[in-house]
């Protein structure tokens, strides 16, 4: 009775299965089924190919197995030896998932499912089953996963945070592309691959929210986010009081809200007429002495606000001063 070589009873997303008898004889009768492929695989490398069908081994279907075997005096030797390794040609999905970061230091969380299929049973086999000697379909499928993600991670890598979320489907695409291309140097098909979760840390989340929204430019949100670092140090500190963050804070802001500090009277230099501060002994613009009468100041009556003593009103309050 010949030799049966067949896969028995694959489940449906099985990928690979190895004959578990190395020594094949001449006549040996091989069955694949449809949607399988049997490669004949000796000293790390895929030689001859078989599709669905029955098929009874003789030198004339096995030539490069043949070729071998005859360089190696084991021409016309029977029992000689090969690993048969069949391989599923179905669509499979796996499931993935990634963190990377953006080019804007972004963190970046994203998975999804992606399909796939052999295409080339012969280069599948040699880079990855016999290469990575991975026989089995768990084996298999993890490496597959871990070539995906890696070139996920290279290719999501590119982009800002903004770009990735406001152009998801841009994105993808071209990733898919590059993924694809990865795949068909292993000898498989990548039939899609789906973003179905993206996400990034809760401090990056709100700068994306004001972001999109329009509410702030990217300038206004690195300044916004100063703010509240620095009132979060301020917060950590033991003597910190409110009075100090609500001078901190505008300066930060700039024009984005009005000072709380208040403004110190301002004198005419009488050499250069520079505005100078009316407690300056001398001008900052051409070094002018300043005589002690003309930066002497009063206190407004309503309002308590520092003026000059030459002041006809109050340029806080608008209060009418008596003249002496």
């Amino acid at each position: 009775m010949p030799q049966i070589i067949e896969w028995t009873k694959p489940l449906p997303n099985d990928l690979v299965w190895q004959y578990p008898v190395e020594d094949i004889t001449w006549g040996a009768q091989l069955i694949v089924k449809e949607y399988e492929a049997a490669v004949f695989f000796r000293d790390g490398k895929a030689y001859d190919v078989f599709g669905a069908g029955r098929h009874t081994l003789t030198t004339l279907n096995l030539p490069l197995l043949t070729s071998i075997l005859r360089r190696l005096a084991g021409f016309g030797q029977t029992p000689f030896k090969a690993q048969v390794v069949f391989v599923s040609t179905r669509v499979v999905d796996g499931k993935y998932g990634v963190r990377a970061q953006t080019t804007d230091l972004a963190p970046l969380m994203l998975h999804g499912t992606f399909f796939f299929k052999v295409e080339d049973p012969s280069l599948f086999v040699n880079e990855v089953v016999g290469g990575q000697k991975t026989y089995t379909t768990e084996e298999v499928n993890g490496y597959v996963r871990g070539f995906l993600n890696e070139r996920v991670i290279d290719e999501i890598s590119r982009y800002d945070l903004t770009t990735v979320f406001t152009r998801l489907d841009e994105t993808s695409l071209v990733t898919k592309n590059k993924v694809l291309d990865a795949f068909k140097r292993i000898g498989l098909d990548l039939v899609d691959l789906r973003f179905e979760g993206v996400d990034t840390t809760p401090e990056y989340r709100e700068r994306l929210f004001w972001l999109r929204t329009g509410a702030a430019t990217p300038s206004e949100v690195l300044r916004m986010e100063t703010v509240k670092k620095a009132a979060e140090e301020l917060g950590k500190s033991p003597g910190a009081a409110l009075g100090a963050g609500m001078v901190l804070i505008p300066q930060v802001m700039g024009s984005t809200g009005p000072s709380t500090v208040p403004a110190a009277p301002i004198v005419i230099c009488p050499k250069c007429n520079a505005r100078i501060p009316a407690t300056s002994k001398f001008c900052p613009e051409c070094g002018q002495i300043l005589e002690a009468e003309a930066v002497e100041t009063k206190k407004c009556p309503k309002c308590g606000k520092d003026v000059l003593k030459s002041a006809k009103f109050c340029p806080e309050c608008g209060q009418k001063f008596e003249e002496a």
